[in-house]
């Protein structure tokens, strides 16, 4: 197995010759860094690493029933936005590495990330994953789009932004620094075709968001429209590195499939065209992030709904539930949470090689 070191020099290698001039380097020194402060942090930047050594982590999981699943699956691979219908709709909103794969490790990599996120006063690693795993078992024999307009109140309370927390979102964006070189011409395109009205004038800003993904150019625009803001956000796709790692002639990219599966909801402005993912923001259509709301997203209900939500997104297959379900019961009680640990383990030891050596 190569080091975390040689490993982290040849994705960027593939991420050169994939973005070409578009690689925004800034934002890789920033995601290295952000690699050197912690444990959860290294598992969200480094996904590719994850596809290269899980089967060496966890072997056991290389024969679970395949799926396309979502991939880089952890803790703030979940938020809101607006269905068509205009309903506040929750679940997994990021699919950028979105690849046929054994379903088990979506629901892994879901634990590992909590176990690496948790503080003292979490759930233990077995409430966990008995939390993600009794979701996904719900989920696969029933599932449905977590739709907030009247059920789940608890979650609605806890996701909706006060009016100061509103007006700092739109601050936010609207405050944006202007870009130091010419946005390239793709990106401004996708951009207009996303506003309500393409004739508006508009400014496409660079944005440096996420974690995984920083080094892949992401351009926003923020504009008024009929009395208020409206924002875009349009940023370059690439290739799985599942896929990369493990069926490297599969290129296709399957993030806005997956979005739009038949038990979800999904955003109709979340759109994929001529690998661009284009999206609107909104304080209604965000991603959730632990840093102050760790005790909302770790909390027994809210993992249980996180394995909801990945049997909704593994369930657009009617045929491979049986299947899946079939592979749980033949599994050992604690298997969820000995894979989430082991893996939780390895990557703390590669994180701090990597704060060490980096």
């Amino acid at each position: 197995m190569t080091t975390i070191l040689q490993s982290t020099r040849a994705f960027e290698t593939w991420m050169r010759a994939q973005l070409g001039g578009d690689l925004v380097e800034a934002d890789l020194d920033k995601k290295y860094k952000k690699m050197k402060s912690g444990a959860f942090v290294f598992l969200r930047a480094t996904y590719w690493r994850w596809a290269e050594t899980i089967f060496d982590i966890c072997p056991d999981l290389a024969n679970a029933p395949q799926v396309l699943a979502i991939g880089d699956t952890h803790l703030e691979n979940f938020g809101t936005w607006r269905d068509e219908e205009g309903r506040l709709v929750w679940g997994a909103n990021d699919f950028d590495d979105a690849a046929v794969m054994p379903y088990a490790l979506d629901l892994v990599r879901l634990a590992t990330s909590a176990i690496l996120a948790r503080n003292s006063s979490s759930p233990t690693s077995r409430a966990i994953a008995e939390a993600i795993l009794g979701g996904y078992r719900r989920g696969l024999k029933a599932p449905a789009p977590v739709i907030l307009e009247r059920d789940y109140k608890w979650l609605r309370n806890d996701v909706l932004l006060s009016n100061g927390e509103r007006k700092a979102f739109w601050d936010k964006y609207r405050d944006l620094p202007l870009p130091a070189k010419p946005v390239p011409t793709p990106y401004l395109e996708a951009l207009r075709r996303s506003l309500p009205d393409g004739g508006l004038s508009f400014i496409a800003k660079p944005r440096t968001a996420g974690t995984g993904s920083l080094g892949r150019p992401r351009f926003v625009t923020n504009v008024e429209w009929r009395g208020g803001p409206v924002v875009r956000e349009v940023k370059a796709l690439a290739q799985s590195v599942w896929s990369l790692r493990h069926n490297p002639s599969d290129t296709v990219i399957r993030t806005a499939v997956i979005a739009s599966g038949r038990a979800r909801s999904p955003d109709p402005h979340y759109q994929v065209t001529d690998n661009l993912l284009i999206r609107r923001l909104s304080p209604n259509s965000r991603k959730i992030e632990v840093e102050g709301d760790a005790q909302i997203l770790l909390s027994p209900a809210m993992l249980d709904l996180m394995g909801f939500e990945i049997a909704n997104s593994h369930a657009d297959d009617a045929s491979r539930i049986p299947v899946i379900l079939a592979d749980l019961d033949k599994r050992e009680a604690d298997w969820l949470r000995n894979s989430a640990k082991a893996a939780a383990a390895a990557i703390g030891m590669e994180q701090t090689e990597f704060a060490r050596n980096g």
